[in-house]
């Protein structure tokens, strides 16, 4: 039997001349080369997978590591402002060590509330999945909830952003967080849909890795916080 090698003719699209290429066989020409038009299903179908192995995830370092910069942007404003009280407060004054480290735990203990939602993600048990991812935007909405308490106690005090650079700074980095973590809250609440909808499909999976990865790295980022801005500017 004569084999035939493989031809390949271009649909070009009317709109925008985009050319589209399929293999045909001479086989199925009936050993002719003629023109043969594409069904309108397959003409600008691409076979095999279209999301990326792995490319969700590696999207979101990159934006993990955008969001780095941010924050280390605000770090070096802060180190370099931090002591220019302008004849105002200082963190010694205004800040509460034992409510921040209450806050910091709330934050912290989110995080491992966390881990026990991935923990039942594994073992592809929905219910016990959703109930932590519960928890944890309970304990993020009373992080949220003190980080509000005290910007309006402070300002209540007078200490508000444009008294001083160090107040500006401080607002500034402590708000670019606790954002964050309000966004975070809102995408929590979302899986929590999600999952509920759908179950612990492939997508629902890699949508809690990518929020589990996020959650985390603000935490890392509060620890910095509370190290560098409280602990540190509680300092005489």
């Amino acid at each position: 039997m004569k084999a035939f090698a493989p031809k390949v003719f271009s649909v070009w699209r009317a709109t925008d001349m985009t050319a589209s290429t399929f293999p045909v066989t001479g086989d199925a020409l009936g050993g002719h080369d003629v023109g043969v038009k594409a069904p309108d299903s397959q003409r600008f179908y691409m076979p095999g997978e279209h999301h990326p192995e792995n490319g969700t995830l590696l999207g979101f370092w990159l934006y993990l590591l955008s969001d780095c910069l941010i924050f280390a942007v605000l770090f070096a404003v802060y180190a370099v402002v931090g002591r220019g009280y302008a004849a105002g407060p200082s963190g010694m004054e205004l800040f509460d060590l034992p409510l921040v480290a209450l806050n910091t735990s709330m934050l912290l203990l989110s995080s491992i509330t966390y881990g026990f939602a991935m923990l039942e993600m594994q073992r592809r048990r929905v219910k016990p999945v959703i109930a932590w991812l519960a928890v944890t935007g309970v304990l993020g909405c009373i992080f949220t909830g003190i980080t509000m308490y005290e910007f309006a106690h402070l300002i209540h005090e007078g200490a508000v952003p444009q008294r001083s650079a160090f107040l500006s700074a401080f607002f500034t980095l402590v708000g670019t967080h606790a954002l964050h973590v309000i966004f975070g809250i809102l995408w929590l609440v979302v899986l929590m849909v999600q999952v509920g909808r759908g179950g612990l499909i492939a997508e629902n999976r890699r949508r809690l890795m990518c929020l589990s990865m996020f959650w985390h790295f603000l935490d890392v980022i509060w620890i910095g916080v509370f190290t560098f801005v409280y602990l540190m500017g509680s300092l005489p």
